[in-house]
């Protein structure tokens, strides 16, 4: 098993684990965060129904219009804060954070923070 491997397997484990508590419902989905190298994805979810509401990631138009980079913090503060407006727009103004098994600092806190300064709760 090589390394990536290994990082892998250890953020799947965390993943199930918080999973097992945190559940997206209608009155407050589940916004989660996945990072890759290059780039960052955040969709708010609704669990019970499993649809995904509202989506935003760093390969969208919108965000491919900015000029920003996926793989850095403005850009991911960039794609929480339009997620945030989606979901919004969407009349979702509660939501559970999902870290999705990575660490929460650099790139997904950044999604969070982006997120909250457009007014989302959580």
């Amino acid at each position: 098993m090589g390394k990536t491997e290994g990082k892998n397997a250890a953020r799947k484990i965390r993943q199930r684990r918080v999973r097992r508590k945190v559940r997206g419902t209608p009155e407050r989905p589940r916004l989660s965060v996945f990072r890759s190298a290059k780039h960052i994805y955040a969709q708010v979810v609704d669990d019970t129904a499993n649809r995904v509401l509202v989506a935003a990631s760093s390969l969208s138009k919108d965000f491919q219009a900015t000029g920003q980079s996926g793989g850095n913090v403005a850009g991911a503060t960039l794609v929480g804060q339009m997620v945030a407006e989606k979901a919004l727009q969407n009349g979702v103004q509660q939501v559970v954070f999902d870290r999705n098994g990575f660490l929460y600092h650099g790139r997904v806190k950044a999604v969070a923070l982006g997120a909250r300064e457009k007014g989302l709760q959580f």
